[in-house]
């Protein structure tokens, strides 16, 4: 095994660059992953403008898969060259917030967002796995890595959205936002039952994925006030659960005023760019008393909940690569960056093979 690494990482504010580092040594509980491919995350760009205060030259990436090259001490249960994919919040399963369930929050408030926001990504030619017997998830011969990547985050992000929503059989639900992840909220609701999808967007290719992925309308929120448009598609009862996939306060305020009374808001949009508090707009939230649920969330890890997508998509209830609009090797990474970026070409996931 060679001594350094390429990695693809942030050198300051507003800069990014491929440096060498020293491949890592895993540690008892750790696993060292060689990897394969991965995808590029609106969140690395958040990142990138300044919206997550993580130290200069910290590596970029969270939604990588790859073949074993080392396993700690302690690390049964696993071999080399052993195809696995990781989610990207990988709780340590021993804390309090672990035990009580909120593995996202591991060790405080979104302490399972580890990779990038506490230590190096995995955007780079290998990573390390902490707490590997619990995060380390082997990916089955019949799927691809990139069908696996999408399980480290736009899945489990997205179909969390409609887990959190409380989607029942027949609810009409509105997603709002038709990005990688919002598209996988979209997949979700159909997955959750509900009896009719309404998809907010306006960029004709999102548009035309949501479709495909079992949105029944779409609502185009540049032709009109979307609220207004969704009354009107729904005889002026409202929905009974929305999800937010954005992260803007106009689809935050708008995610609540389309509700019914009784209705659910999952917030699964990332609101760290938006400098100015959300307002709730006291008539939409029922003046206090309108039993509407706002629930956030950040996706669950561990190697179960990347179990369960995979099982998903093995038995062909679900295919996210449609939305893998460019496809990159590593050595592009940084263009591929800028793309995504600036949504150039109608990009929704760049694919990076190693």
């Amino acid at each position: 095994m060679p001594e350094l690494m390429k990695t693809f990482s942030m050198i300051e504010v507003g800069k990014t660059e491929v440096v060498e580092k020293p491949i890592p040594e895993p540690g008892p509980d750790e696993a060292l992953v060689k990897t394969t491919a991965a995808l590029i995350c609106t969140s690395d760009v958040h990142t990138v403008n300044g919206a997550l205060p993580v130290e200069n030259g910290r590596t970029l990436g969270h939604e990588s898969v790859g073949v074993i090259a080392a396993l700690g001490s302690s690390v049964t249960g696993f071999q080399e060259g052993q195809r696995v994919a990781v989610n990207a919040v990988t709780p340590c399963f021993e804390c309090n917030y672990c035990q009580r369930g909120f593995t996202s929050q591991c060790g405080g408030l979104l302490g399972g967002y580890k990779y990038t926001a506490q230590v190096d990504g995995n955007m780079a030619e290998y990573f390390l796995v902490p707490a590997a017997k619990g995060n380390l998830a082997p990916i089955p011969d019949d799927l691809t890595d990139e069908a696996a990547a999408y399980a480290c985050d736009m899945l489990s992000t997205g179909l969390m959205g409609a887990e959190h929503a409380e989607i029942q059989i027949g609810d009409t639900v509105v997603v709002f936002a038709q990005g990688a992840v919002g598209l996988c909220a979209t997949i979700g609701a159909g997955l959750r039952g509900a009896g009719r999808i309404i998809a907010v967007e306006s960029l004709p290719n999102r548009m035309a994925m949501a479709k495909r992925f079992g949105a029944d309308d779409v609502v185009d929120f540049t032709q009109g006030d979307p609220v207004e448009q969704i009354m009107d598609l729904t005889d002026g009862v409202g929905a009974d659960a929305s999800i937010e996939a954005l992260g803007a306060p106009q689809t935050f305020e708008a995610a609540l005023a389309c509700l019914k009374a009784g209705g659910t808001l999952s917030n699964i949009g990332y609101h760290g760019e938006n400098p100015a508090p959300l307002q709730l707009d006291l008539m939409a939230f029922g003046l206090g008393m309108g039993d509407k649920s706002i629930r956030t969330g950040l996706c669950s890890g561990g190697s179960d909940r990347m179990r369960r997508l995979f099982s998903l998509m093995s038995s062909g209830r679900v295919d996210p690569t449609p939305m893998t609009t460019h496809r990159f090797a590593f050595d592009q990474v940084e263009h591929a960056f800028q793309m995504m970026a600036n949504k150039q070409d109608d990009i929704i996931k760049p694919l990076i093979t190693f």
